[in-house]
């Protein structure tokens, strides 16, 4: 029978081997081991550093390019949109500072921005319960103000078209095809906004029911972590496509971070809708917020649509070749001093 004892000599045994082991490891490292290691944590330490130089660069140069694009942007963009009204809608998660950005370019382009739509997560849920709800809304409105729905299409896409139709004109001074008499309020807009806004699909801001040609839907900050396509994403297409139809342009923009693969921005480029409204995936910049207001003046001048900003993003060029001129039916006007927003 094995006694105490030898229990305890084992463990003497073991624990002796170990500290042995230990210390002839450590007297072992002592020479070339040691040596390799601790060159190879030097030479990881300086391409950190190098790497940390050039992101510190990249950034000055970067913020370099936006001092410079916010010192010229109101002489770029002079009188390329006057006498357009301006909507923005945005989607939920939108940088409130593209949204200023964009704002402050379109006034220097001589715009006026009627206002802004946010739709909420509650636009994009598709359980029963929300979808019934807003069914009956987009019947109700339709009905009241003439409009045949397209069954085919989703209660969202249905949505879109009515508050498309309702707010979005492809002229100036004119709504659902009546002349609005100046720069006032739809009234029958007024009171479409409202019902999808008491039913928690939306909330607004500003004048969004005066009638305006032009439409700047912005996307979400960021794209999904996984990858992956949301609900968010996929209805966008179908958003942007009711706003095309019936403006006279449209134009949807993104931040470089929220422009990657899933994201809403990689979706409506890989759409045919993307022949009908320009994308700019980097409107966190200021000169992204300028091409914003470029693309849509080429759109007014019957140019086609275009996707500016980063290659890596899927964007075809950074902005359009030739920059453009007000047209001959554009009157000089003052240009409205603007207020920038650090956009970043």
């Amino acid at each position: 029978m094995i006694d105490f004892r030898y229990h305890l000599v084992s463990i003497v045994a073991v624990f002796l081997a170990l500290a042995i082991g230990i210390v002839l490891g450590a007297a072992e490292l002592q020479g070339p081991t040691y040596n390799l290691l601790n060159g190879t944590t030097a030479k990881l330490q300086n391409e950190l550093n190098q790497a940390n130089s050039q992101r510190n660069m990249a950034q000055e140069q970067a913020n370099a390019g936006d001092a410079y694009a916010e010192a010229v942007e109101s002489e770029v963009l002079r009188n390329l949109l006057v006498g357009q009204k301006l909507l923005i809608v945005t989607e939920p998660g939108a940088q409130g500072s593209v949204v200023s950005g964009i704002t402050s370019a379109a006034n220097d382009a001589g715009a006026e921005v009627t206002g802004q739509i946010n739709l909420q997560a509650k636009f994009f849920d598709t359980s029963d319960t929300t979808q019934d709800s807003l069914n009956q809304i987009n019947l109700d409105v339709a009905s009241h103000a003439g409009i045949t729905l397209d069954n085919s299409e989703t209660y969202q896409q249905q949505a879109a078209q009515v508050i498309a139709s309702e707010i979005l004109t492809k002229s100036p001074g004119t709504s659902n095809g009546i002349a609005a008499g100046g720069a006032g309020q739809d009234t029958e807009a007024a009171t479409m906004l409202s019902a999808y806004a008491y039913a928690g699909f939306l909330t607004t801001s500003g004048q969004p029911s005066t009638p305006a040609t032009l439409a700047v839907v912005i996307t979400p900050q960021t794209a999904p972590s996984d990858g992956s396509s949301d609900p968010l994403d996929l209805l966008l297409v179908p958003v942007a496509q009711e706003m095309a139809a019936t403006s006279a342009a449209t134009v949807v923009a993104g931040s470089s971070t929220g422009s990657g693969p899933g994201s809403p921005i990689a979706v409506l480029r890989s759409n045919n809708v993307a022949n009908q409204v320009s994308t700019i995936d980097d409107a966190d910049f200021v000169s992204g917020q300028s091409v914003v207001i470029q693309a849509l003046a080429i759109q007014l001048d019957g140019g086609k649509p275009e996707s500016y900003g980063f290659a890596s993003n899927g964007a075809s060029a950074v902005a359009p070749s030739a920059a453009p001129t007000p047209t001959a039916s554009s009157s000089p006007s003052p240009t409205p001093t603007s207020s920038k927003k650090a956009n970043k």
